[in-house]
């Protein structure tokens, strides 16, 4: 495997332990106040990697749209395509801001306002957010070189270690009757 493909093959993981983290949270949610301490060590551990992995994210196509923005010319057809990708809705910043509301409103009720934003939350992850990973996934495909998969990544050992041991503080404190939903079919 060469390190374009590591690379990817991180990025793949971390999208799918995100969606995963997303699922299980919000399964979590809808069981109620009856369970509502044992679920604070988990919905901890899974806002923290969500909020970690979302801003990440955020962070990436940051440099993802700096790096277009200096390579194209305002006028140049690949740049006209690349801003088309970045003005779609689902941005993680989007993503993070239906979380913090579905945490808000009260993630021990099953029914009314909170129900119905974790809902709207799992929703956007699986839609739009992902759609929009999708597209900006296959622009940076076409367009980055070796040291463009390096910089707009950020991944390396120590990133790799953080998102492993994050991951693993969900899986530590999941609840009993909530399942990480699998992660090789996400992405």
């Amino acid at each position: 495997m060469n390190e374009v493909e590591l690379i990817r093959a991180q990025l793949s993981l971390e999208r799918q332990h995100a969606a995963a983290v997303s699922h299980a949270l919000s399964a979590a949610a809808a069981q109620g106040s009856d369970r509502l301490s044992s679920l604070d060590a988990f919905r901890e551990a899974s806002v923290d990697y969500l909020a970690w992995a979302l801003s990440r994210f955020e962070e990436r196509e940051q440099v993802f749209h700096d790096l277009v923005r200096a390579r194209f010319a305002a006028d140049d057809a690949d740049r006209r395509a690349a801003e088309e990708v970045f003005a779609l809705p689902g941005t993680s910043r989007e993503a993070l801001a239906k979380l913090e509301a579905a945490l808000r409103e009260g993630s021990d009720s099953q029914s009314g306002p909170a129900s119905r934003l974790w809902a709207d939350f799992v929703q956007f992850f699986d839609g739009v957010w992902r759609t929009r990973r999708d597209a900006l996934d296959q622009l940076f495909a076409r367009h980055a070189r070796i040291t463009d998969w390096r910089a707009m990544s950020a991944i390396d050992a120590d990133s790799i270690f953080d998102e492993r041991n994050r991951y693993s503080r969900v899986r530590a404190t999941l609840p009993v009757g909530i399942a990480l939903p699998s992660t090789s079919s996400r992405g």
